[in-house]
């Protein structure tokens, strides 16, 4: 019987709206809990994962029966819907999302990348750090439409 297999490693980087500093230290836990536990039950692997206080770095595996588009929907309202629960209230994800594929090479290399992400982030902002991605990528942008 033929099969169809995929192993499809992603790098996603998504902020919270308007990259405001929602996720505090003790609400961390929670939401990064939460988030591995429903993107496991949509058939994801969560590889490595670190949220910063305005946005998160997931390396996660690509389901062969899910579009990036609809796999990061089906993580940010629930997550979103969370963290209105575990507050703030007003908590929202940005619109938008950076997913870059990764090499099975180099998964050791960006779980390092996402562990330091607290060390990163003393010497650069998020926005620098995500710019610098669709430059790496090679992704053409606007920086009036990368930011809600």
């Amino acid at each position: 019987m033929p099969q169809s297999l995929a192993k499809v490693y992603l790098h996603v980087i998504f902020s919270t709206k308007d990259r405001t500093p929602f996720v505090s230290p003790k609400n961390k836990p929670t939401l990064e809990a939460y988030l591995v536990s429903v993107a496991f039950n949509l058939g994801i692997y969560t590889e490595e994962i670190y949220i910063n206080p305005d946005h998160l770095h997931w390396l996660c595996t690509l389901p062969r029966t899910l579009t990036i588009a609809d796999m990061i929907q089906k993580v940010k309202i629930p997550s979103s819907n969370k963290m209105t629960e575990i507050g703030p209230k007003e908590f929202h994800w940005q619109k938008g999302y950076g997913a870059f594929s990764v090499s099975q090479s180099k998964l050791e290399i960006v779980k390092k990348y996402i562990q330091n992400q607290e060390r990163h982030h003393q010497h650069m902002s998020f926005q620098e750090e995500y710019i610098k991605f669709l430059e790496e990528y090679g992704i053409d942008y606007d920086t009036k439409y990368v930011w809600d």
